[in-house]
């Protein structure tokens, strides 16, 4: 962690501009299902308020809704949630830019304020110069704790970094502390547990861990064209046949530095992708007609095995189709199994982030991210543009 954070700034008597990630889902009646975003936002906000910030200036953007307002994505209900959680209240303003936001946020008597959904402005996700400053306008000082953006060159995570001073929140920091470390220095044992639709979705990723990493232990619909790149019979299941020659090569050069590429040697098949679906277990390959889209016990057990002795465990991407009851058997044996080992245990965000707090073991593992497409990106080796906008402790 070579960036500023708000612990090296004073905060006392300044408005803090910070940018959160309030994306959470909401229901039809306008209620929030899901909050761990809003909770994860706590201890940075929190801080501010124990350094006596003059005011707290909360911006997220929700949904997406191209450039215009939509009402079904205004971000109310998130400082409902958020006055609730910090037992204060919270003003939500009604824009996010323009003299009568900066005069509502001047006038306030609250000290917790938050704008209105950034992205009812195209000028958001262009990074326009001219709204960046709008925004900055707001703070005396710019705190980024949005990690699922910070991939992202937007006006609230880039530009407002040229017009303010710009310093890192706890969530950020903890998030690149903990991808950072599997990254530059993981203890050994490495092992990285992948699943999800698509092997082009993780390409970058193997190829980047593949010097550093001990084992890949391969799921969910990408593992399918592994399997075929090997001559199995794979059935109706997942296949992106313009990718076997890269699984091909992967494997091959897997084999090279004497990486462990663990397949599945057994399946939940289905006659179709449905929860209805007629479904059987299958052995290693897969008849026609027939899809896997979960893991077997075989391969469960074959997981376990491997992960018994790893010192370090990135998982990113489901190993079935979780969402649907028939297929979730494997990824939450893997979740909890992970949740017991005393490694240091990293989820990536998305899809996998959502099943271990389906199946209830997020709070036992090391850190799961609350960045999805950003934590891939970090795990790439890309520089993430809301990231490296911020000032260097060494500058």
């Amino acid at each position: 962690m070579n960036k500023k954070t708000i612990k090296d700034v004073a905060l006392s008597g300044k408005r803090v501009l910070i940018r959160a990630d309030f994306n959470v889902p909401l229901d039809e009646r306008q209620q929030i299902t899901d909050d761990l975003r809003i909770v994860e936002s706590l201890p940075t906000i929190r801080y501010c308020l124990s350094q006596n910030a003059a005011k707290v200036v909360l911006m997220s953007h929700l949904g997406r809704p191209k450039g215009k307002p939509v009402e079904s994505m205004r971000l109310r209900p998130v400082g409902q949630r958020l006055s609730e959680l910090l037992g204060i209240p919270v003003k939500s303003l009604d824009d996010c830019v323009g003299e009568l936001t900066e005069k509502n946020v001047a006038a306030a008597s609250e000290k917790v304020l938050i704008l209105e959904n950034l992205r009812f402005y195209a000028e958001e996700e262009a990074n326009d110069a001219s709204f960046a400053q709008k925004l900055a306008r707001m703070g005396d000082v710019f705190v980024n704790d949005a990690f699922g953006t910070a991939h992202r060159a937007h006006a609230s995570t880039e530009g407002i970094t040229h017009y303010l001073p710009s310093f890192a929140g706890f969530l950020l920091e903890k998030e690149i502390n903990y991808l950072g470390k599997v990254v530059k220095n993981p203890e050994r044992p490495l092992a990285i547990i992948l699943g999800g639709a698509k092997v082009s979705d993780k390409i970058k990723m193997i190829e980047h861990l593949m010097d550093t990493t001990d084992c890949f232990l391969i799921g969910g619909g990408m593992a399918y064209t592994f399997l075929k790149a090997q001559g199995k019979a794979i059935g109706s299941s997942k296949l992106e046949s313009d990718r076997l020659e890269l699984a091909q090569t992967i494997l091959r050069k897997a084999a090279e530095k004497k990486i462990r590429v663990v397949l599945p040697v057994d399946h939940v098949a289905a006659d179709r992708f449905s929860a209805e679906a007629q479904t059987m277990p299958v052995g290693e390959t897969v008849p026609d007609g027939w899809m896997g889209l979960d893991i077997g016990p075989k391969s469960v057990a074959l997981f376990k095995t491997e992960l018994a002795n790893a010192k370090t465990i990135v998982w990113n991407g489901p190993v079935g189709v979780f969402e649907m009851a028939p297929f979730c058997a494997g990824t939450k044996a893997i979740a909890e199994y992970l949740a017991a080992l005393p490694a240091m245990t990293v989820v990536g965000g998305g899809d996998t982030a959502a099943a271990v707090r389906q199946f209830g073991v997020a709070d036992k593992l090391s850190h799961v991210s609350t960045g999805g497409g950003a934590s891939l990106e970090f795990l790439e080796g890309l520089a993430l543009p809301g990231i490296a906008a911020l000032q260097d402790k060494l500058s």
